[in-house]
């Protein structure tokens, strides 16, 4: 999994899609992503906004981390989104640390 492509198309605002295996649903994920840092577990995550594809919360859009050890199979799309969705904390608030790329 490169960090630097997903680094690349969050600086370029692009939607991104991979193959998650990192909960009780693993397919194919479509995001919006906003950034890389590691949880407070020290695992480097990716956090961006769920857009569609397979969900192991079942919920429809909205927040979600990814582990980066369970993404693999991405690819940059040519989508774009306008920008941060409402909540979204660029320093990693009190979920994130060491941030390694982010809107």
């Amino acid at each position: 999994m490169s960090v630097q492509l997903i680094c690349q198309a969050i600086h370029d605002q692009h939607l991104i899609s991979f193959f998650y295996t990192g909960d009780t649903v693993p397919g194919m994920r479509v995001v919006e992503p906003h950034m890389i840092a590691y949880t407070r577990a020290n695992n480097l995550a990716l956090s961006g906004w769920f857009t569609g594809g397979v969900s192991g919360s079942g919920e429809g859009q909205g927040w979600r981390e990814y582990l980066v050890e369970s993404i693999s199979s991405v690819t940059v799309l040519e989508a774009t989104f306008p920008g941060p969705r409402p909540g979204y904390k660029p320093d990693g608030g009190k979920s994130f640390h060491s941030v390694q790329c982010a809107l």
